[in-house]
């Protein structure tokens, strides 16, 4: 089977959020599993040029516009079984950023056209193209669109994967008609249609022949009206379709055993290298003496993130025996926040507001605990990442958090984290100083810590689940 997977980014070559991560591992998963996968992003100009230099220019052709002819150079370069290709055009795609810019909604109508025209250029049979999120939304439309006037997109299946439904592409009605080339019959309110705009995120869900989410929790919480971001109802008439899977992580990049970002290494058989990695992080930060706990944050700073709660109380961990480190970018008024804690509390909290890969992965390892509030999370890949290097996740139970982090119960052992339920600060804290108190029993502790790394958030599963979608689909009748 010849699988199309389409993303608006994808790691190593280009990452923003978890996106790029699955974009960058869920295909090669699948390529292990025997399926044929091509990856396709735009080329962007913030793409390494050490990644740039490998690339194999494939040819190009020309995409209409409205009155717009623009170029579409393809690119290629293989990696883990899985061949990418890069759809290259300047003015779209060397940007000072990679989303965020007016014409957004130009630009993804440019490379979901190309896509879909690309397949046909390369002279190859595609079974099914795979999509993700607002920017690819528009591809499942095309291809029925194409398919009216052209045989060889009759038979192509589509699978729409939605990664976070905030981000949706709303647009103005006449970008349908004046840019992308459709007919305004496709912005009716069963289509695209969203008030008196267009919803590329809709269009994705409408037009797929498959849907699916980033957790099996967060696919059921969507239906409801404070997770469904005013789709809900959309959704809710397409139950038929929707369909949730976890996300996993590449185990052999994170990897404590082998990373080469940690002071020490060490694994779930001998744990030594993650004393020196606290050391290290302690070190790092700037943090006192003392030996307590170390709870860790990396994080967007906004509130989805359920960073209000972990401010409401911030005075009162501040009180408890332990040090707090955090990681992460996002709105002025908690960077502002956190610096103040840091002046308030020094070696007691440290604050690095930046992204930094290595301060990450030492947080990672060094940290006792990952607190993750999150008001909303689709999946998640931090408590994923954490549990792998032995840190324990204190989460809410929400969307892929709910999925992936087992209670820990103290009367059996079991469990692979700490968990509360409702959207409050003070539950938040209740669950900390439960944590706090299994960090007293040491042989409890360990035990726990050696359980969440051991637990299998790899892709095999997932990819198996994936695949089992796609195979479906062959047998449904041909599309009209």
């Amino acid at each position: 089977m010849k699988v199309l997977y389409v993303a608006s980014e994808a790691a190593p070559f280009v990452k923003t959020g978890g996106l790029a991560d699955v974009a960058g591992s869920l295909p090669e998963a699948l390529a292990e599993l025997n399926l044929e996968v091509t990856v396709v992003i735009p080329k962007y100009g913030q793409i390494p040029w050490d990644l740039v230099e490998q690339m194999e220019h494939v040819g190009h052709f020309f995409v209409d516009l409205g009155w717009r002819h623009q170029y579409a150079g393809i690119f290629s370069l293989e990696k883990g079984g899985v061949r990418y290709l890069f759809v290259d055009n300047q003015y779209y795609f060397h940007r000072n950023s990679i989303y965020g810019q007016v014409d957004d909604g130009e630009r993804f109508i440019f490379f979901s056209k190309a896509v879909v025209q690309m397949m046909r250029w390369l002279g190859e049979s595609f079974d099914l193209i795979h999509c993700n999120d607002w920017h690819t939304g528009l591809i499942p439309l095309y291809i029925r669109d194409f398919a009216q006037g052209d045989l060889y997109y009759r038979n192509i299946k589509s699978v729409f994967t939605i990664h976070n439904l905030k981000y949706q592409g709303v647009f103005p009605r006449d970008i349908l008609g004046e840019v992308a080339g459709l007919s305004d019959m496709y912005a009716h309110q069963e289509g695209l249609g969203y008030y008196d705009a267009v919803n590329f995120m809709k269009g994705g869900i409408v037009y797929a022949d498959q849907v699916t989410t980033v957790s099996p929790t967060y696919s059921k919480e969507i239906l409801h009206t404070y997770f469904g971001e005013t789709l809900e109802y959309t959704l809710r008439a397409r139950t038929y379709k929707l369909h949730g899977i976890i996300n996993g992580i590449d185990n052999n990049i994170h990897n404590p055993k082998t990373d080469s970002l940690l002071a020490a290494n060490y694994s779930s058989k001998n744990l030594d290298g993650k004393k020196l990695c606290k050391a290290e992080l302690k070190r790092l930060a700037r943090l006192s003496g003392e030996d307590y706990p170390i709870i860790g944050v990396v994080s967007r700073l906004v509130a989805m993130k359920g960073i209000d709660l972990i401010t409401h109380i911030m005075d009162e961990l501040m009180e408890l025996p332990i040090h707090m480190v955090l990681i992460g970018t996002g709105e002025r008024r908690y960077e502002e926040a956190f610096r103040y804690y840091e002046e308030h509390y020094p070696g007691k909290f440290t604050a690095f507001l930046t992204f930094d890969e290595a301060k990450s992965h030492a947080i990672y390892a060094g940290s006792d605990y990952l607190l993750m509030p999150s008001l909303k999370e689709p999946c998640g890949i931090s408590q994923l990442i954490a549990m792998r290097y032995g840190t324990l996740p204190i989460v809410r139970e929400t969307g892929g958090l709910k999925d992936t982090v087992v209670p820990y119960n103290e009367y059996t052992g079991e469990g692979t984290g700490f968990s509360f339920t409702n959207i409050n600060a003070h539950e938040l804290l209740f669950t900390v100083k439960k944590a706090l108190e299994l960090a007293r029993d040491k042989k409890a502790h360990r035990a726990l810590m050696i359980q969440a790394m051991e637990a299998n958030h790899s892709w095999n599963s997932s990819s198996r689940e994936y695949k089992i979608i796609y195979e479906s689909m062959m047998s449904l009748f041909q599309k009209i």
